[in-house]
């Protein structure tokens, strides 16, 4: 009867190992694509900012969702509308400047 608990503690301690390496996997991916997502949107912010002086304005956010593809792609992706868009922007906007 020993050794049978033995050998149940020694299964538990090795799924418990791999669930752990497992979630920290789980977790340098999610870094990456953060990463990644973050790099792209700074492109497309980028060519969004149409006087390039690193600020965005509602009229070039909204103008940019309708020219800039890769924007109005990943807008879809994310199921925001134009409305969806004004309100996103006033949360980013935390100043109430018009300009984040």
């Amino acid at each position: 009867f020993g050794v049978l608990n033995m050998i149940v503690a020694v299964i538990v301690d090795t799924f418990a190992e791999n669930r752990e390496k497992d979630v920290e996997a789980l977790a340098l991916d999610m870094e990456v694509r953060e990463f990644e997502e973050k790099t792209i949107l700074k492109k497309i912010f980028h060519k969004i900012d149409e006087n390039d002086n690193g600020i965005l304005s509602f009229d070039e956010l909204e103008h940019g969702a309708k020219q800039v593809p890769e924007f109005t792609q990943w807008l879809r992706v994310m199921d925001i509308d134009d409305g969806d868009l004004r309100q996103l922007f006033e949360i980013v906007d935390g100043d109430g400047s018009g300009e984040v």
